[in-house]
């Protein structure tokens, strides 16, 4: 697949999973813009690994939990359009449960993994070459789909961004689609939990690689503009559990 002269905006993508994601589009030819929070020095690492690879990339900072942050983003996106993609990939994720889950804590969650989306989103339209298509991508987690009692206000905030993903395929057709990708076991958990019995819920009964990240993702980049809506689990068959 090739996203050559196409340019994306991914959130969060400095580290994790976001780093990963953002040098799959850049190995696809597509052009970068990074953003990141406090992130500095591992977005600039990115940038220039991205650029020896051949392709674009620019950094831009937000505090995604503000939204005046987000509205400077915005204004330096209009200055860089046309845009072609968006990955909301930027989250937090707190190891909480209900009661140790604080009015601040679900503030936070919902900020970040679900308003900053929303926003981000919402002013897409208009960032897109005009007479083109765009694409959306929404990460996700399998709790999305199967919520429990662990990492509260992370899964409520992941549930409703799978609802939101749903809602925006229908409001913003057929111009841009919108899908998630929902992942599971595939970096040990930020937070240091123990990964000693994950694999005992993955049908697969393996940690993915991360080559399957970026092929997935490049997937819902720029494969059929017919599918929107849809939420691809990369799980192994945990949310299967």
């Amino acid at each position: 697949m090739s996203l050559s002269n196409k340019k994306i905006l991914i959130t969060g993508g400095a580290v994790r999973l976001g780093r990963e994601m953002a040098l799959a589009i850049a190995r696809a030819g597509g052009d970068l813009i990074i953003h990141y929070n406090s992130s500095r020095q591992p977005a600039e690492e990115l940038r220039n690994e991205i650029i020896a690879i051949g392709s674009n990339a620019s950094l831009i900072q937000a505090d995604l939990a503000d939204p005046d942050s987000i509205f400077s983003l915005l204004a330096h996106l209009r200055e860089n359009v046309p845009i072609y993609g968006l990955v909301n990939s930027a989250s937090i994720f707190e190891p909480l449960d209900i009661t140790s889950t604080t009015r601040e804590s679900w503030d936070l969650h919902f900020d970040i993994n679900l308003r900053a989306p929303f926003l981000l989103s919402q002013s897409f339209v208009d960032l897109i070459e005009p007479g083109q298509g765009g694409r959306i991508v929404n990460i996700l987690d399998w709790r999305a789909l199967r919520p429990g009692e662990d990492h509260f206000p992370y899964t409520i905030s992941k549930a409703a961004l799978a609802a939101l993903t749903k809602s925006l395929a229908v409001a913003l057709a057929p111009k841009i689609t919108v899908n998630g990708l929902a992942f599971g076991a595939i970096l040990p958990p930020s937070d240091g939990a123990s990964t000693n019995n994950i694999l005992d819920f993955v049908p697969a009964e393996r940690w993915a690689d991360l080559d399957e990240v970026g092929k997935t993702l490049l997937f819902l980049l720029d494969g059929p503009t017919y599918i929107t809506g849809e939420i691809i689990h990369l799980d192994g068959g945990r949310h299967l559990i």
